[in-house]
């Protein structure tokens, strides 16, 4: 049997879950009569999975309500409790990358899976009939214009490069002439991976969001990738693109090889940015649409 994306959204979070399941089951396991050491428990067990101390302890707080409200009886009332909560943590907000026409700027640090995000989008986008042109705006590195080419020609669609070091604002420029030009509705620009503690990179992508703004007849979005292997560096990041950028959404790699999966939790309670798409592999179905409710079942659950 062919395995549903849930299946390997669950195998993905398997060691996230192992860690937080093996220590939440010894404590649901304790019976009805629980104290503050329980409560610390769960609290600690989630932090331990990367979701965050304010997320933790959010969640902590609103379980105790409804344990006492609704005197949960058993461990899987209380684990489908806690799916709950952890659930109502990650806002649900519109998607960018539905929204028709728009242009989308994808960013964020080295070796995220940027370039390959923004080929995955592209193919799939093209699949569904929408009129895609893709952007590459990474002019530092020729393997990510070389990248990006692969994926355009894979999903046939048109790309637009300059030579490699050429300034990343004139090929947004360019890109969006050619979508106005094509009569695209949407626009898909790769950027060159930067630290977040580099001043004058940062700048240069406000530079790239403001011509963006600028020549785009359609809205802009700044959609951030961010790997989910980097845990809390993962939200230390993306605290500074969004207040560098405004951030409009998240982009998340890479949970498939991480015990952090509740990184996810963090960075979108903190921020208050909707997850848009999670990755769990290299393939191209291996980058879906996040349900909030579908990720936490996975990585307290796996069914």
């Amino acid at each position: 049997m062919t395995p549903t994306w849930f299946d390997r959204l669950s195998a993905g979070l398997t060691r996230t879950r192992e860690q937080l399941g093996d220590r939440l089951a010894v404590l649901v396991g304790r019976g009805p009569d629980v104290g503050d050491e329980f409560w610390d428990g769960i609290e600690e067990a989630l932090i331990g999975a990367d979701m965050g101390a304010q997320a933790s302890a959010d969640v902590v707080a609103k379980l105790k309500v409804v344990s006492r409200r609704e005197d949960l009886a058993d461990a899987a009332a209380v684990e489908s409790a806690l799916v709950d909560l952890i659930a109502a943590q990650m806002p649900a907000a519109s998607d960018p990358l539905t929204e028709c026409p728009v242009t989308i700027l994808f960013v964020g640090v080295n070796g995220t899976g940027k370039t390959t995000s923004v080929g995955k989008i592209a193919a799939e986008a093209a699949a569904s009939g929408r009129h895609v042109v893709v952007g590459s705006a990474d002019t530092y590195r020729a393997a990510a214009i070389e990248q990006l080419r692969v994926w355009a020609d894979r999903a046939d669609v048109p790309i637009v490069e300059r030579e490699r070091g050429a300034d990343p604002a004139s090929v947004v420029f360019d890109t969006l002439a050619k979508a106005r030009e094509l009569g695209s509705d949407l626009v898909l620009v790769d950027t060159a991976g930067r630290l977040h503690t580099s001043a004058d990179l940062m700048q240069e992508l406000i530079k790239v969001q403001r011509v963006a703004r600028a020549q785009s007849v359609f809205p802009v979005r700044s959609i951030l990738v961010l790997d989910a292997t980097t845990g809390q560096n993962g939200l230390v990041q993306a605290r500074a693109f969004h207040e560098a950028l405004e951030l409009d959404g998240i982009v998340l790699t890479k949970l498939d090889g991480t015990a952090r999966g509740g990184i996810a939790v963090a960075i979108s309670s903190s921020l208050g940015l909707p997850i848009v798409r999670i990755g769990v592999g290299e393939g191209l179905s291996d980058l879906r649409p996040f349900d909030p409710e579908e990720f936490a079942r996975a990585l307290l659950l796996g069914h």
